[in-house]
């Protein structure tokens, strides 16, 4: 291995998917702001989008994905820039 480039800062953060609140702690070097506490412990906190148990290539399932509510709430927003 080569030596000097790798970095040094790794510590435990606790990684916590936002689509199903499930919360797993491993050793990393990402920059976080917020932190959670988990048994007791206080941990720097890394929110996901998906992971590893609602990604439906490791679950098997399908998940319905409200694209529906996101157009209707882009179309919301962006109303008063319409031209008339």
């Amino acid at each position: 291995m080569r030596k000097g480039i790798h970095p040094n800062n790794y510590r435990l953060v606790a990684f916590k998917d936002m689509s199903n609140e499930d919360v797993f702690i491993t050793k990393s070097t990402v920059d976080t702001k917020e932190t959670l506490e988990v048994d007791g412990v206080e941990y720097p906190l890394y929110k996901l989008e998906i992971s590893r148990t609602s990604h439906p290539f490791y679950t098997g399932k399908t998940k319905l994905v409200d694209t529906a509510g996101r157009i209707d709430k882009f179309k919301n927003k962006y109303a008063k820039f319409k031209k008339k």
